[in-house]
């Protein structure tokens, strides 16, 4: 800091001091560790066991996750349960440790020389982004981060191993879905019937450009098909995915791909209505060419030509479920889905 020069209304010049003078920076003490190595040492090994102990944790955690009984007649510590106890504990500890030894780390054995930086412009000039880099690269030597392998390593161990209790809390969210997002609910025969009414829908009645909203029968007469009454937790989940929508077009204007020459019947298609980026439910239909645009991100399928994708993030078609008529003149699936509805999953092929 400095005096600051001032002058008055009368002209005249004086100098008006700092009012609190520039202390400066205290002279540099070495620590222990500077100066000792084998209290170097130490330090290194306790920072290392810290580290250790927490994966101990961390593994611990899992054990305890599997080792005690949570229904019926739950194991119990001092009269809390067992396992909220044990889970509690060892996960703390177990970041807990990984602070504690981080904290030492920084504070025996990183560098710790004072420094001061003046004050700068908000945007940077190329000469402080490139100083900025030399500095990070000097922290990174600084630190030892690559000269104490036995640091280093156990604190990416820690760290790898405090995500074991993530993946096992995860699991926990529920059991895992098997077959069921690869099948719906449409069976062979089943009849297409308006959502909501359940009115069975025919053939002779769709005219060119029409889109309806479908469901399958069997929500509405499940007894006809083996079925029994859904409960609402099922049938939320089943319409989910067996949503479809019915279009008519001119059968000149499809383009059926190998071996799907007769899955329409005189031009009607049916799809499913779950767009296949992320679920949304689709039916924004422009008749002219014949596509169908998801509201949510755009993507954009062409229906004429097995609904392929022709915009938007979608990476695949909607699913065609076959249709045929019954004797009744009544459309139905004349077959199930072949594939599965709905976005993309980790296994789907």
């Amino acid at each position: 800091m400095s005096d600051e020069i001032v002058q008055h209304g009368s002209g005249e010049v004086g100098v008006v001091a700092d009012p609190i003078a520039d202390p400066g920076l205290p002279p540099h003490l070495p620590r222990p560790t500077d100066v000792d190595e084998k209290a170097e040492k130490r330090s290194e090994m306790q920072i290392a066991s810290m580290f250790g102990f927490s994966s101990v944790c961390a593994i611990l955690f899992c054990v305890a996750y599997f080792a005690f009984s949570v229904g019926g007649h739950p194991d119990t510590i001092f009269g809390w349960g067992a396992s909220t106890v044990a889970l509690g504990v060892t996960m703390g500890l177990s970041f807990l440790a990984i602070g504690v030894g981080i904290i030492q780390w920084s504070r025996k054995l990183m560098v710790d020389n004072e420094v001061v930086e003046m004050r700068h412009p908000v945007a940077s000039s190329e000469e402080d982004r490139e100083y900025a880099i030399d500095a990070f690269n000097l922290g990174v030597e600084e630190s030892g981060i690559m000269r104490r392998p036995l640091v280093r390593n156990s604190l990416l161990g820690a760290i790898a191993t405090a995500l074991l209790p993530a993946v096992v809390v995860l699991r926990d969210l529920g059991p895992l879905p098997g077959d069921k997002l690869y099948v719906t609910v449409w069976k062979q025969g089943m009849r297409v019937v308006r959502d909501v009414s359940g009115s069975p829908i025919s053939a002779a009645d769709m005219q060119l450009g029409d889109l309806i909203n479908a469901e399958p029968d069997v929500f509405f007469h499940p007894e006809l098909y083996g079925e029994e009454e859904f409960d609402e937790h099922r049938l939320i989940k089943e319409k989910a995915k067996a949503a479809v929508i019915l279009v008519r077009i001119r059968p000149e204007d499809i383009k059926p791909a190998a071996g799907r020459e007769n899955w329409h019947h005189e031009g009607i298609l049916c799809f499913s209505k779950i767009c296949t980026h992320v679920g949304c439910p689709i039916s924004l239909y422009e008749q002219q060419t014949h596509h169908l645009l998801c509201p949510c991100h755009q993507s954009t399928f062409d229906l004429s030509d097995n609904a392929k994708v022709v915009f938007g993030p979608a990476a695949r078609a909607l699913p065609q479920l076959p249709l045929s008529v019954d004797s009744s003149g009544y459309l139905v699936a004349a077959e199930p889905f072949q594939e599965p509805v709905g976005p993309s999953f980790w296994e789907r092929g």
